[in-house]
């Protein structure tokens, strides 16, 4: 299997020995007891001792393949990471790392409300953009937008991906990512955004698609735009992929926003951006974009309506049929506490989950779509590990299998 080399630095099958690397998944400030007490399960046929694993949680799985050898194979089997019934609803991580150059920082598991120390294997600063999807990352240098890796972040395996076209030469970059969840294959693409020579309300915009099966860039459509230029924020919801376009001065400030729709599925032809322009709900400091049980949701920054560079609280809408409903906005005493005065935030979701993070500080409130339901995270430590820093964060789904 394409997953096992990454378990694989985690128990020696030859020696039976466990490998530093199990520290890997420890909580900040413990230590693995590799002295104690040896339980011997021997007795258990297969099939139980399977159904009995698959009741921890994700952590504890993949310590249990440090155990021994028969443990090890079980947990790597086809049929335990991929069998429905043996993989109970993980809810999905956040991790969250400082502007440091360090690619060090804490996952927290909402399931059991813990931080756990991991070291993500391909990620140069903060300023890089980040995309995940069915349990792997994509990163992006968001200053020469030629280096790009895809890896899944608990098994550490990676893949290097092949320069984009022309990447090195645009002003704004997005990245957006979608995993199959049957053939494992991806999809990637880049939103560039480059102004036009001496021309500050021209903005040439171009879509570049990857794809894994393919291993080729495609380049689907290019345009100029009139008063809108791209930026970093952009999803792929759907077989459609959306990307935030923010205003130049053309158009009145409370209109700055814009959420463009391009198709990328192939089951139909689009030749204009412009056409597909849909309006943000109301005038906003900021937006982000994401993919929830393929549906799109945005969480945004509300402006005042005399200034709207200054927020006055947080939104989230869901999008249907090019119109926004609004879900929820964020209660006054979750504002205040989150940060009232940081006109933009970081925010990422998956399935019912979202989580919104100031970057001032390494407070986590997360917001269940499903019971509508704020609750706020337990502290995290990255904050004593790099104090005075910026903070910066994504949420991936944790899964043992798939690799890049």
């Amino acid at each position: 299997m394409a997953g096992d080399t990454a378990w694989i630095s985690h128990y020696d099958v030859e020696t039976r020995k466990e490998t530093k690397d199990i520290d890997s998944l420890a909580e900040p400030g413990d230590e693995v007891d590799k002295e104690g007490p040896v339980i011997s399960l021997d007795v258990m046929p297969d099939e139980l001792l399977e159904r009995t694993l698959a009741y921890l949680p994700v952590p504890s799985v993949f310590r249990a393949s440090s155990v021994c050898k028969r443990w090890y194979e079980i947990v790597t089997s086809e049929r335990f990471l991929w069998n429905p019934s043996n993989s109970p609803p993980q809810k999905p991580w956040y991790f969250m790392f400082t502007s440091s150059d360090e690619p060090t920082g804490c996952a927290y598991d909402p399931n059991l409300r813990k931080w756990y120390c991991i070291e993500l294997p391909f990620i140069g600063t903060s300023n890089w953009l980040v995309s995940s999807s069915n349990g792997l990352v994509c990163f992006m240098d968001n200053d020469s937008r030629s280096e790009l890796c895809v890896c899944n972040p608990m098994t550490k395996t990676c893949r290097k991906l092949q320069e984009p076209p022309g990447s090195r030469f645009s002003d704004y970059g997005a990245l957006a990512m979608s995993v199959y969840r049957e053939s494992h294959g991806y999809t990637v693409a880049i939103v560039k955004s480059k102004q036009v020579p001496e021309n500050f309300v021209q903005w040439d915009i171009s879509i570049h698609i990857y794809k894994s099966e393919e291993e080729t860039w495609a380049t689907p459509l290019t345009e100029v735009l009139v008063g809108w230029r791209g930026g970093d924020e952009s999803v792929i919801c759907n077989g459609v992929l959306y990307f935030l376009v923010y205003s130049t001065g053309v158009v009145p400030p409370e209109n700055r926003h814009a959420v463009v729709a391009y198709n990328i599925s192939g089951r139909s032809s689009q030749t204009s951006l412009r056409r597909s322009f849909i309006p943000v709900p109301c005038s906003l400091t900021c937006g982000r974009l994401m993919n929830m049980k393929e549906k799109l949701v945005m969480v945004g920054g509300i402006g005042k309506s005399d200034r709207t560079d200054i927020i006055k609280g947080i939104g989230i809408w869901v999008l249907h049929d090019k119109k926004w409903e609004e879900v929820v906005r964020m209660p006054h005493k979750y504002f205040q506490g989150f940060g009232e005065f940081d006109e933009v935030f970081a925010s990422s979701g998956i399935d019912d989950l979202i989580y919104i993070q100031s970057y001032g500080s390494p407070a986590l409130l997360t917001f269940d779509m499903n019971i509508k339901h704020w609750k706020w995270s337990q502290k995290c430590p990255v904050s004593k590990r790099f104090p005075l820093q910026l903070f910066f964060g994504f949420c991936f789904e944790p899964r043992l299998k798939i690799a890049p």
